[in-house]
């Protein structure tokens, strides 16, 4: 064999892994692919009220408002059985709690998953649930808070899933908080769902699309390391906290953006960041400075004031959904595809 032919094989090899590497790396890249849509309800559709965290303590007539409400719109609903069981700190064992999610899982004629309330508790049941038959029946889960862990779990599962009110979210009065109950019921009946929110000096501007993921910080940051954590890759990020003190929410923000977690994101939404603590020691900034100052190392869109999150105005967001982000220093925009 001459020189020349070695030297021929050898540009040969060279382009062929050069070529396979890269397109390895596009590979790595590209935009997600689009998750399953649950099917839209219609009257006559059951939603199964189940409560897979924190005890539902004195809520029989907040169920009892879901359960009128779903009605008003010709749904039927079921109740999970041990929904108003106690163990301690969680609405029943462990095994009770994912006994009836599992059964709302796993039925047929439910289209909907309404969890009661939030709390602490679903990650004690991740690892226990089986999402075989789910997959040939998708539903609808709907939840906040501590809910979402599982909306995380359904995300890697493939299915969109919607961060809106639960049951306990329900007030005597329900206008008290129509606009959330008017998006979740857009959400479930696929409707057409879109928001235009006041600005905020704070807003980093900017305009993207991708599909929306997130939920409450503290449980993104519980799930990261695990199977349950999601990869933001090219999607955009929602967040909302409660209850937490300015330096827990930075340690967390911390140890996500160490992790490589916003290294690929596309853009970020800061819902309600609700009842913050105070500290014997002053944390020194806004909430919103803390946010731009911990994500000061990227470029994507910033914003804030998006009503979702603790507070009353908890207006539905559909996780998985692509979503046409577009943020200003006066307004920003969000329509989902």
């Amino acid at each position: 064999m001459t020189r020349i032919t070695h030297i021929t094989i050898l540009i040969c090899v060279i382009f062929f892994f050069g070529k396979t590497t890269l397109t390895a790396q596009e590979t790595t890249l590209t935009k997600p692919s689009t998750l399953i849509q649950p099917p839209y309800l219609k009257a006559g559709d059951t939603v199964a009220i189940v409560a897979p965290s924190g005890v539902v303590k004195n809520g029989i007539d907040e169920i009892e408002s879901a359960k009128t409400l779903l009605k008003s719109w010709g749904l039927h609903t079921i109740v999970g059985k041990n929904v108003f069981n106690k163990a301690n700190h969680f609405a029943g064992t462990d095994d009770e709690r994912c006994t009836d999610f599992q059964s709302a899982l796993d039925n047929p004629t439910v289209s909907a998953i309404w969890c009661a309330r939030g709390g602490y508790g679903t990650v004690r049941i991740l690892d226990k649930l089986d999402y075989t038959k789910f997959k040939q029946h998708p539903k609808w889960l709907i939840g906040y808070s501590d809910i979402t862990g599982l909306h995380n779990q359904f995300h890697n599962e493939g299915i969109e899933s919607i961060h809106g009110i639960m049951c306990l979210s329900l007030p005597n009065d329900l206008n008290e908080i129509k606009e959330p109950i008017a998006t979740f019921k857009a959400a479930i009946f696929g409707k057409p769902l879109s928001y235009t929110v006041e600005g905020s000096k704070y807003n980093r501007t900017g305009q993207v699309t991708a599909p929306l993921v997130g939920g409450n910080l503290t449980l993104l940051h519980t799930m990261l390391g695990s199977k349950t954590s999601i990869n933001i890759d090219g999607k955009i990020l929602f967040i909302e906290e409660v209850g937490e003190y300015k330096y827990h929410i930075d340690r967390m923000l911390q140890s996500l953006k160490r992790a490589g977690y916003f290294d690929h994101c596309e853009g970020v939404i800061i819902g309600g960041i609700s009842k913050v603590r105070k500290n014997t020691t002053d944390w020194g900034t806004s909430i919103e400075q803390l946010f731009l100052d911990a994500l000061a190392d990227y470029d994507f869109p910033i914003a804030f004031n998006i009503p979702a999150g603790h507070e009353k105005d908890n207006r539905a967001l559909i996780l998985g959904r692509t979503i046409d982000l577009n943020v200003t220093k006066d307004k920003s925009t969000i329509v989902f595809k």
